[in-house]
């Protein structure tokens, strides 16, 4: 082959490598993996939505505010823990807050959070668990713990109109055992708890 013509060729290849290796790993990798996932996986591959009555209210992978416009909490709803992803649960601004332990705005921050528990639920700080005042490392923590969810029993009993023994054995219900028995902690979807207690009153 002249001299003349070697680097044509190696352009020539060059090309048809990136072009095969486009459609293979550009196209045709990601159409199958996602075909397995709709086929196997579609709730989670759709990003774990949450329906009711058609309408799509949420994911039970993303927390989200039960509070008016005004960001006060409907006392008719059980409460997430805090956020600190952007304005609250924004998924593209999920981080935590970075303060540490010893930070003043953290240390304000949680007693403003106790403070404003102990006028809702009538609860003494000691009772009030950690991820009550506390928002989690991604902000979009969908779960609250046990503790804190049987703490709002009584307040979102009384805003119902609800025997609070009802309403305590719907938390019960909706507790959420450690992955494979010992991965994690107990804990409560806010969020599935809510539908569960929007039904309740139906």
């Amino acid at each position: 082959m002249s001299a003349s013509r070697r680097p044509f060729r190696q352009t020539w290849t060059s090309i048809r490598a990136l072009l095969i290796l486009t459609l293979v790993l550009g196209v045709g990798y990601p159409a199958v993996v996602l075909g397995i996932g709709q086929l196997a996986l579609p709730a989670q591959a759709n990003g774990s939505l949450v329906a009711v009555g058609g309408e799509t209210v949420g994911s039970s992978l993303i927390g989200q505010s039960f509070a008016d416009a005004d960001g006060a909490p409907l006392p008719q709803w059980f409460q997430p823990r805090p956020s600190a992803a952007g304005d609250g649960y924004d998924g593209g601004a999920s981080s935590g807050s970075n303060y540490g332990p010893e930070n003043d705005d953290l240390i304000a921050a949680i007693r403003e959070r106790q403070q404003a528990i102990e006028a809702a639920d009538g609860a003494d700080a000691g009772e009030i668990p950690a991820d009550a005042v506390t928002a989690s490392g991604s902000g979009l923590d969908p779960h609250i713990s046990p503790e804190y969810a049987l703490l709002q029993v009584d307040r979102v009993a009384e805003a119902r109109g609800l025997d609070p023994e009802t309403v305590r054995e719907l938390v019960q219900r909706h507790v959420e055992s450690r992955d494979l028995g010992f991965v994690g902690e107990p804990r409560v979807n806010v969020l599935e708890l809510n539908i569960a207690l929007a039904e309740l009153g139906d």
